[in-house]
């Protein structure tokens, strides 16, 4: 998370610049190699350069949202953007499959994989491989992928015709030409990040104090879950996420604002934060405002567990408590996150773009 916030902006720049395609290929490129040498770590410091340096590189994040939509039609801009948030169900299905069956494989299959051989003496290096082995996949189909920086140069101008003739103003000369460092400057680019980042705080703990507490003693008010009981509930979550992200949102999109679905749905609406960022910038400096909420986000989730942590570890001493003991506690502050976030999904906090009429 630290080397994804100190380079996401560099990477959004540098995608507006020359492209999304060369950032896709440099970062696939970046997850074959640390993520090999991470499985082949033999100290900590090994592994902690090597996550370090594969999150410094790790420059598709950003990008990635800006390409879902101008290679889409303005029509199937929705539905792109739920497919980038539906990897991450796929992600929460087939990961706890991987690292639960993979890991520690000597172990598990003895009359598989000797302890003498690579898997038994880095015996996580068979999941990192699995992961190398699907990016390099990846990475073959990406050269195939069509660049769409410059693609959208006439539909914008008979956009703009369009925005002009319903009133609606879109991308003015100033902002194309003001680049990403006015993009601090923009309020509706950023009260919409701030608020993407509040519930990405809130997910990210959420998850972090699920595991915990589920795998807790009962006497601890816990579930005394095992650590594959966690990984099935992870997977089935996840499942739900990606029927929700393909077949749910992008019909209700098309009748519903996007700001409105943050209000109904508070915590699943990570989609919608990317067509509410997208939305408030021009195409070529969208590459670079993902950067940005990339780089914000990745520091609230990165203190995200630290919070986590020390309100489970708070919780734990209040269990004979008469109000919010234990557990009671942990859901309470984590609603808590939840609705400072949509407060500030109202005014005067978040902003939208101006309209002329």
């Amino acid at each position: 998370m630290f080397g994804r916030a100190l380079s996401s902006v560099i990477w959004g720049i540098v995608a507006d610049k020359y492209g999304r395609k060369p950032i896709i290929i440099i970062t696939l490129i970046s997850i074959i190699i640390f993520n090999t040498l991470f499985g082949l770590s033999s100290s900590y410091w090994m592994a902690l350069t090597s996550r370090g340096l594969l999150g410094l590189m790790c420059g598709i994040l950003g990008p990635i949202k800006a390409y879902a939509t101008e290679v889409c039609r303005k029509e199937h801009g929705h539905l792109g953007l739920s497919l980038v948030s539906s990897s991450r169900g796929i992600g929460l299905i087939v990961g706890p499959a991987i690292g639960g069956y993979l890991a520690q494989p000597a172990d598990k299959y003895p009359s598989i994989f000797s302890e003498k051989s690579i898997f038994g003496r880095f015996p996580y290096f068979l999941p990192c491989l699995c992961i190398s082995l699907l990016a390099i996949v990846a990475l073959l189909a990406s050269f195939w992928l069509p660049e769409t920086l410059h693609k959208h140069t006439q539909d914008m101008v008979l956009e703009d015709s369009i925005s002009v003739e319903e009133g609606l103003s879109g991308p003015t000369a100033e902002e194309n030409s003001a680049g990403c460092l006015n993009l601090f400057t923009n309020w509706p680019l950023m009260s919409a990040i701030i608020v993407y980042c509040i519930f990405s705080l809130q997910d990210v703990a959420y998850a972090e104090v699920f595991s915990l507490w589920a795998v807790s003693d009962r006497k601890y008010g816990g579930l005394s879950f095992s650590s594959q009981d966690v990984g099935s509930v992870l997977a089935f979550s996840g499942l739900f996420l990606l029927v929700f992200q393909i077949l749910v949102y992008p019909s209700v999109a098309k009748s519903v604002e996007p700001i409105t679905l943050v209000r109904i749905v508070a915590v699943t609406t990570i989609t919608v934060f990317n067509i509410l960022m997208n939305d408030a910038v021009a195409q070529d400096v969208r590459a670079s405002a993902n950067g940005v909420a990339v780089t914000l986000m990745s520091i609230f989730k990165a203190i995200a567990p630290a919070i986590a942590g020390a309100i489970f570890a708070w919780a734990q001493r209040r269990q004979t408590a008469s109000f919010l003991p234990g557990d009671h506690l942990v859901f309470f502050m984590l609603n808590v996150f939840t609705v400072i976030g949509l407060v500030s999904t109202f005014r005067p906090f978040y902003a939208r773009r101006s309209t002329k009429h």
